[in-house]
C-alpha cells in the first residue's frame, strides 16, 4: 500500500505543475487574444476612414470629386448579380463605388487597372423616378467614409 501511495505522490508532484503551467499558458493566449480583438475594434473606424481617404485621392488623380463630403464606399463583391443594371455593366469583383449623396454622384473605379469604369448621376429622392438605376444594392458590402 505504500507502494501505491508514492506512486500517487509522484504523480500529482509530476502533474499539478504542468496543469499550472497549462492554465498559465491559456490565460497568456486568452489575454493576447483578448487584448488583439479590442485594438482592431479601435482601429476599424479609423483603418475604413483612411482607406476611403487613400481611395478618395486615388480617384482624385483622374476625375473632379466633390470636396464638400465624404463618399460612402462600396465594394463589388458579386458583379453577376449587379450585370442588368447600366452602371455595374462593366464592373467585376473588387471594383468600388463612390457614392456622393449631396452631389448625386456615384463612381464606379477599378482599383487594379486605376481607372474610372463609370460615373452615373444618382437619384436619391422617395418620389423621384427612377431613371438611373442607383449603383450599390445587391452584390455590394458598404464601408462608410464619414
Amino acid at each position: 500500500m505504500a507502494d501505491t501511495t508514492k506512486k500517487k505522490m509522484r504523480w500529482v508532484k509530476i502533474a499539478v505543475p504542468i496543469l499550472v503551467t497549462l492554465l498559465l499558458l491559456a490565460i497568456s493566449v486568452a489575454g493576447y487574444l483578448y487584448y488583439e480583438m479590442s485594438s482592431l475594434k479601435k482601429d476599424s473606424p479609423a483603418v475604413a476612414e483612411e482607406d476611403v481617404q487613400k481611395l478618395v485621392e486615388e480617384v482624385g488623380e483622374l476625375i473632379v470629386l466633390p470636396t464638400d463630403e465624404m463618399p460612402t464606399v462600396a465594394t463589388v463583391a458579386e458583379p453577376e448579380k449587379l450585370k442588368d443594371q447600366a452602371f455595374f455593366a462593366n464592373a467585376k469583383a473588387g471594383d468600388r463605388v463612390l457614392l456622393y449623396t449631396n452631389a448625386k454622384k456615384a463612381i464606379l473605379y477599378d482599383p487594379e487597372a486605376h481607372k474610372i469604369v463609370e460615373v452615373a448621376p444618382i437619384n436619391l429622392g422617395p418620389d423621384a423616378t427612377k431613371t438611373t438605376p442607383e449603383p450599390g444594392v445587391a452584390g455590394a458590402s458598404d464601408e462608410t467614409g464619414t
